[in-house]
């Protein structure tokens, strides 16, 4: 006879994200000090437009040296970063990547990859963090190329004195784009 057994359902991610699942440098995907570093900073919105006090933002991008000389040594962490969001917003002490290869001779604009974690949400929500100040290689990036016009702008952050600004709508009129993967 043919047991069949039942999935277990899925449990919403959080509350309780900055328990065990942050560290003291946590934040700092590049050391103080990095020549070139910069802050992203933002707050992560619920559906009504109230900001989420736990939720908790990862970063990585391409370690800047991964195309320098084969063997360098580099930082297992190198360019990942992970901040919650209980002081109201979180904070990435980063620096902006270099373009990235894409299939054939496609180059993908500088960005980073994130990912957010919050009550309600039964998976993380995955989405990148582009730049304003690479028009031409924005405009030619196949995944951002690939969003429709009118929300492209959603993936850009806001230039601020020492980095970037870019908050995270997760529903509404706002909503960052999200990717399936």
């Amino acid at each position: 006879m043919t047991e069949y057994l039942l999935s277990t359902p899925s449990q919403t991610v959080g509350p309780y994200l900055h328990i065990g699942l942050t560290w003291p440098d946590g934040p700092f995907a590049a050391p103080v000090g990095t020549a070139g570093a910069v802050w992203i900073r933002g707050q992560v919105f619920d559906g009504a437009g109230e900001p989420i006090t736990d939720a908790l933002v990862e970063t990585w991008q391409v370690d800047p040296t991964a195309f320098a000389e084969p063997g360098r040594s580099r930082s297992a962490r190198a360019g990942f970063g992970r901040s919650d969001t209980r002081d109201g917003g979180y904070a990435i002490h980063t620096v902006v990547p270099p373009e990235l290869p894409a299939r054939g001779t496609a180059v993908q604009a500088p960005h980073l990859d994130v990912s957010v974690f919050a009550r309600g949400l039964l998976h993380r929500v995955v989405t990148r963090i582009y730049f304003p100040e690479f028009d031409s290689a924005n405009a030619a990036d196949p995944v951002l190329s690939s969003i429709e016009p009118a929300r492209r702008e959603r993936l850009l952050a806001r230039r601020t004195g020492d980095g970037y600004v870019f908050d995270i709508h997760l529903q509404g009129e706002l909503e960052t784009v999200f990717f399936d993967v």
